[in-house]
């Protein structure tokens, strides 16, 4: 249904960019043979990348990246055409994946993350017309992972003049929550944890600090704390 729907209106202009020449033409030549998509090709260069989006009419990109010397897909390509071209839905070929790399993904634009070891070809069609519609494609392990980001505690990391850190993540879990107004007793319930211990955090946290307040606390956290992500947040 979904194919002859797009097939008779109008195809759905798809972006293939792919770090490997010949993966790259194996999966142009299938999804062109689908006659609901209008297919483009190009390297895995941003300038190409970007002369193929303003050129064509783009609607979903296809990103096999490059990846980085720890082995990890490099994202910045896909930040980079997102902040150009919000409106393209962007999806990520991977081979494999975890939390972090979920949820940076996703962070960074992403619209839908494919794994050709779990799925057949078939799918990445079903997921291109998917994100297409302006819907989200990922299984139920990588939104576990996005619920997982957006519940942890956020933290506030905290530095000394000569921009070291000082605090452990639990710690600054703490201080963050005590910079936006939370009592002692709010701040057990948030990180789960009885006040009296979090009364031991507070009296760690103002020996390191120098402080001897939670006025000094918040002030100091002013002046030199810098808010994290809620998704690096989780400490112990």
């Amino acid at each position: 249904m979904e194919s002859a729907s797009a097939t008779s209106s109008h195809p759905i202009g798809v972006l293939v960019a792919d770090s490997n020449q010949m993966q790259s033409q194996l999966l142009v030549g299938a999804l062109r043979r689908r006659p609901e998509f209008h297919v483009t090709a190009c390297p895995m260069d941003i300038n190409e990348i970007m002369i193929a989006a303003n050129s064509a009419e783009v609607q979903v990109a296809v990103l096999n990246l490059e990846r980085k010397k720890d082995g990890r897909p490099d994202l910045t390509i896909v930040r980079r055409l997102h902040l150009l071209h919000p409106e393209i839905a962007k999806i990520v070929l991977l081979d494999s994946y975890d939390a972090e790399l979920v949820v940076s993904a996703f962070r960074s634009g992403v619209k839908g993350l494919f794994c050709f070891a779990e799925y057949p070809f078939r799918l990445l069609c079903k997921c291109i017309h998917i994100v297409h519609r302006g819907q989200v494609w990922a299984n139920n392990e990588q939104l576990q992972y996005l619920l997982d980001a957006v519940t942890h505690v956020p933290s506030l990391r905290v530095v000394n003049a000569k921009g070291m850190k000082l605090l452990t993540p639990r710690e600054e879990q703490v201080v963050a929550l005590v910079a936006d107004g939370l009592s002692n007793r709010d701040v057990a319930q948030e990180l789960r944890l009885s006040e009296h211990t979090v009364k031991k955090y507070l009296f760690r946290i103002f020996d390191k600090l120098g402080i001897s307040s939670r006025v000094e606390l918040v002030l100091y956290a002013v002046s030199y704390g810098d808010h994290r992500q809620a998704e690096w947040g989780a400490g112990v």
